[in-house]
């Protein structure tokens, strides 16, 4: 398909700037729908980032927007009237919500999550269903039952994961802004992989209701877009308080979009920036180590006051969260039984008939290896005799690594690190060692096993031409806290290279 010069313009503006434009009355939602549901046609042969597009559903939500009065529509939030993309591990009313597992193929949710009705209320038109490693369970999207999502910067190398559609759509022009959801870094490692920026917010700040729980405990819905203020704007539209979601926090969202306004303004006189001696240095690539240090003196130019800290059960960190997590996943992945809804298979002939036995045919054909590798872990960790060697000390690592946490934020403001320790792979390259895959969440796991803040920005791009991503993470509660920084750091990199990151992006798809 043929794109314009016009809508490959059009798409390349960020949320804010295509928010602005359609307040200004220079484009229509529905224009802005049309224009991204053409770069989703010409772009998905390449990138396969989306598992189901809801063309007519965005186009009937843009409509109902544009018919609002000037009135209405100066109540809803910056964002109204922009479309956005959802990680098909979101609940959405009417489209098909699958996991990208086999188990849950064919399901249409009879009801919205918490931050899905959010987007509506705020006039944001849904694109589709992005793709993932199945049940959140990966670092690549490989692992997704339906396809393999592309990196736009080198289609044969993997987007991260497990939130690779998002991220990949994102970074490819298909939608402006995406959700993702974050257990052990699946919005901020594929952020890093593709040049895009994630958020995982606050444990507890965006409402999990309606987000298909893998694990619970470390679950969390975040922002996917291109700049630091998008995902503020973002963050500030799906957060706050939700009683039908037992680990919401009562306060409303942050100040996170007046914090993002303010680092614009690059003068970080005061800050005082942690570089985690932990997460830095040994079997990361040299290129990831090159452009964090550099990031970390525009810091310093920028007035930021810059030292070491060290958080000593970091270390410890992956082994925890591979102990913790696949418990959570076997106990949440119990309720598809092939009973009440999804995939149901049906012994074969000559096999007795049994609940017990439709159960086992159903789990063994909907399930793929990753998840069903978690679960066996998981189910063992759980079991008799071992519960307290190995799930009970897990839990007690990560109340020393909360401790890390609350020392560290005791002398600084932010702490720093790489988000990955290696730029986008090669497909296939890892899918044979689990452990190597593992290793890729070793700088973002931490955060959410306490429960933290943190977010990654693109840091530039490495030795090979792949992207880097800077980690910033924050105090509990203070989201606004990473924000500023992450705006300034932005602004000043982006003046080094003489524009945003994706300038260097080669996008055929776009006709470029």
């Amino acid at each position: 398909m043929s794109i314009s010069t016009e809508t490959a313009a059009l798409v390349k503006l960020s949320a804010a700037e295509q928010a602005a434009k359609v307040k200004a009355g220079e484009v229509t939602s529905r224009e802005l729908v049309e224009a991204h549901l053409q770069v989703i046609e010409s772009a998905e042969p390449s990138i396969k980032a989306f598992l189901k597009v809801s063309g007519d559903v965005a186009l009937e939500q843009a409509d109902a927007f544009d018919a609002k009065s000037a009135e209405d529509k100066a109540k809803l939030p910056e964002l109204a009237g922009v479309p956005i993309a959802i990680k098909d591990m979101i609940v959405t009313k009417g489209i098909e919500t699958t996991a990208a597992s086999k188990i849950l193929e064919g399901w249409v949710p009879p009801y919205d999550a918490t931050v899905i009705e959010k987007l509506k209320a705020a006039g944001m038109p849904i694109l589709g269903k992005t793709n993932l490693d199945e049940f959140a369970q990966g670092s690549s999207t490989e692992h997704s039952a339906y396809q393999t999502t592309h990196n736009p910067w080198d289609t044969e190398r993997v987007p991260g994961g497990s939130g690779g559609g998002s991220a990949s759509a994102v970074a490819a022009f298909e939608a402006p802004l995406a959700l993702g959801t974050d257990t052990g870094g699946s919005i901020r490692q594929p952020g890093s992989l593709t040049g895009t920026v994630g958020v995982k917010p606050t444990y507890g700040g965006v409402s999990r209701f309606g987000a298909i729980a893998m694990a619970s405990s470390l679950d969390q819905i975040g922002p996917v877009s291109r700049t630091v203020l998008d995902s503020a704007l973002l963050q500030e539209v799906i957060g706050g308080h939700d009683e039908r979601d037992s680990t919401s926090i009562p306060e409303g969202p942050r100040p996170m979009v007046a914090a993002a306004r303010e680092g614009l303004k690059r003068d970080l006189k005061g800050l005082k920036v942690g570089l985690v001696k932990e997460l830095d240095g040994e079997g990361f690539q040299p290129g990831v180590e090159a452009r964090f240090n550099e990031a970390v003196a525009k810091l310093k130019e920028m007035g930021a006051e810059v030292t070491e800290v060290s958080c000593p059960h970091f270390p410890y960190a992956l082994g925890a969260y591979y102990i913790i997590m696949p418990s959570e996943v076997s106990s949440n992945l119990a309720r598809y039984d092939g009973m009440r809804y999804g995939l149901r298979v049906m012994p074969p002939d000559g096999v007795p008939q049994t609940a017990a036995n439709m159960m086992a045919y159903t789990r063994e054909a909907g399930f793929g290896d990753e998840v069903k590798r978690r679960i066996i872990l998981g189910t063992y960790a759980l079991s008799a005799g071992y519960y307290d060697a190995w799930y009970g000390s897990a839990q007690k690592v990560r109340t020393l690594i909360i401790n890390d946490f609350k020392a560290a934020f005791e002398k600084v403001d932010v702490l720093v690190s790489p988000t990955s320790p290696s730029t986008a792979f090669k497909f296939g390259e890892k899918m044979d060692d689990p452990l190597a895959m593992y290793m890729n969440d070793i700088a973002t796991i931490p955060a959410n096993l306490a429960g933290v803040p943190a977010m990654s920005i693109p840091a530039g791009l490495s030795d090979d031409g792949l992207p880097v991503g800077f980690q910033l993470i924050a105090p509990q509660q203070r989201d606004e806290v990473m924000y500023k920084p992450a705006a300034a750091l932005e602004a000043a990199l982006e003046e080094d290279w003489g524009g945003p990151i994706w300038t260097s992006l080669k996008t055929p798809w776009l006709g470029e």
